[in-house]
């Protein structure tokens, strides 16, 4: 196998629940081949005519013309009386929006109001619907904050991530681009270091894990670090994660070594803590993380910190995959009307995408109905989710001193063979300045991008990175196990290597 192509494992078979073992994807079944047809002419039988009239009696006749005629024009009306609906139902949201945006609650109160007549009138089942009942909701909720949810919780949270990813190809494709770019980043490398900015269950990593088994001289020694948010039950989750994927490190022969560092926000943690060890080739890897660091221009914004604690350590590659939208306007009426477009296309691509439907794209738009509530109820620092499209991120990145890494024309066609095994007609994967883009009937909705150092800050290698990096740092392939805890400025980092 040539380090160019990623070869296609999945941690599961995508019409079955999804774990951390990982698994090859299911072949396609032979096609026999025609060989033809045989044709007969039945030979002639005298049929007795009155036994004819009463044999055709039993049938009832087709209907006539005109029958047919008034079906088709009652589906028609009905067809245009729903889209009719469908109009007003935006109009009256995005009007809604506008009386917020000018401060008149009692117009936006009644515009919200009106648009329930709408909403009965149009079919529960189509996307429109079900878009709209969740920003009426959001709206119902900022103009009347009694009605607010209680927040979702972080194992809520990864309960809805773990639908969303079954149900749609996004999430898949987020991880398999990014780890092609990063198998590539790691050819001829004899350690690696992977840091994931949001390690969730840990389903992105199998995969890779089974890409650096296969590579052609032996794998790696690989170390993953994984960031998460501290568990409130006190329970380790991140280790968990850790145990599960050192097991299938185990089984394909793959030195491994796993730790977490637990933190309520990214920008707690600093270089240091990440025990980054001379002479490995780092990867950062974040999926839809970096929105969450922005903020109000007259705040300081999170991002500048994160970014810059990743030029300091000089990865080889970091990968960022992010919403190709923009959320993150300051007129809420511009706000609004970005998002509800925007997630009108993502639901609308949930039905083509996901093969069980019904309560699995339930849960997987509950899992964006957090993001709608964010984008529509909170405002100033209280607001997390603040998609930015491509272009601004590429030049939020090149001032932090990163430079952008082309994609190869690898990734593009395997990420369109990967999106044709996952999802439906509709979805389309293009390339865009090395950039790749998923997109759902020509708008694009998520961004991969792959960045460097930038080569006018020094030579791409972490020799320089050390000083950053306590003399205790760094994980010898030769050990066994170690496990250490502490709060140190906000984070909780617990490591544990597994060979």
């Amino acid at each position: 196998m040539t380090m160019d192509t990623f070869p296609f494992q999945w941690p599961m078979d995508p019409a079955a629940p999804s774990g951390l073992d990982a698994g090859f994807l299911p072949m396609g079944s032979e096609v026999t081949a025609d060989d033809g047809m045989a044709y007969y002419e039945p030979a002639a039988v005298d049929v007795d005519a009155p036994a004819l009239t009463e044999f055709a009696a039993a049938f009832p006749c087709a209907p006539d013309a005109a029958a047919v005629l008034a079906i088709r024009r009652e589906e028609e009306e009905e067809e245009e009386e729903e889209e009719g609906a469908g109009i007003r139902l935006v109009h009256l949201l995005m009007s809604c929006a506008g009386a917020i945006e000018a401060g008149d609650h009692a117009l936006a109160s009644a515009h919200l109001a009106g648009a329930h007549a709408p909403l009965a009138a149009v079919s529960a089942a189509s996307g429109i619907s079900r878009v709209a009942v969740q920003f009426t909701t959001a709206l119902s909720r900022r103009l009347f904050p009694s009605l607010t949810a209680p927040p979702t919780t972080d194992a809520e949270h990864a309960f809805l991530y773990h639908h969303f990813y079954e149900a749609c190809p996004y999430l898949k494709f987020a991880h398999f681009t990014a780890n092609q770019a990063i198998l590539e980043a790691f050819h001829g490398c004899d350690r690696v270091h992977v840091i994931d900015f949001s390690l969730m269950q840990g389903l992105q990593w199998p995969a890779l894990i089974q890409a650096l088994a296969l590579r052609p001289g032996g794998p790696p020694f690989l170390r993953i670090t994984g960031i998460g948010p501290p568990s409130p039950t006190g329970r380790d989750e991140l280790r968990d994660v850790g145990i599960r994927l050192a097991d299938l490190a185990r089984s394909v022969r793959v030195r491994f070594s796993f730790r977490g560092v637990a933190a309520n926000t990214l920008d707690e943690v600093r270089p240091w803590m990440l025990q980054i060890a001379s002479g490995e080739a780092v990867a950062f890897n974040s999926v839809l993380q970096l929105h969450r660091l922005l903020a109000d221009p007259a705040d300081q914004a999170p991002i500048d910190t994160v970014l810059d604690c990743v030029a300091s350590v000089r990865p080889k590659i970091f990968t960022v995959i992010e919403q190709e939208a923009d959320h993150n306007k300051a007129g809420f009426l511009d706000r609004f009307t970005e998002a509800l477009f925007y997630y009108s296309a993502v639901f609308d691509s949930l039905d083509a995408a996901s093969a069980s439907g019904g309560a699995g794209n339930a849960m997987a738009e509950a899992y964006l109905q957090r993001d709608i509530c964010d984008i529509v109820c909170q405002e100033g620092g209280a607001r997390r989710e603040r998609h930015e499209p491509l272009s601004r991120w590429r030049d939020r990145l090149r001032l932090a001193g990163l430079s952008a890494v082309p994609l190869g024309s690898n990734a593009l066609r395997q990420a369109r063979m990967l999106v044709g095994l996952f999802s439906g007609e509709g979805h389309s994967v293009e390339e865009a300045d090395g950039c790749l883009t998923l997109g759902w009937h020509g708008r694009p909705l998520f961004s991969a991008s792959a960045w460097e150092a930038a080569s006018d800050v020094g030579e791409n290698n972490n020799n320089n990175s050390i000083s950053n990096v306590s003399s205790s740092s760094g994980t010898d392939s030769n050990s066994s196990s170690c496990c250490s805890n502490g709060k140190i400025s906000g984070a909780r980092i617990a490591s544990s290597a597994f060979l």
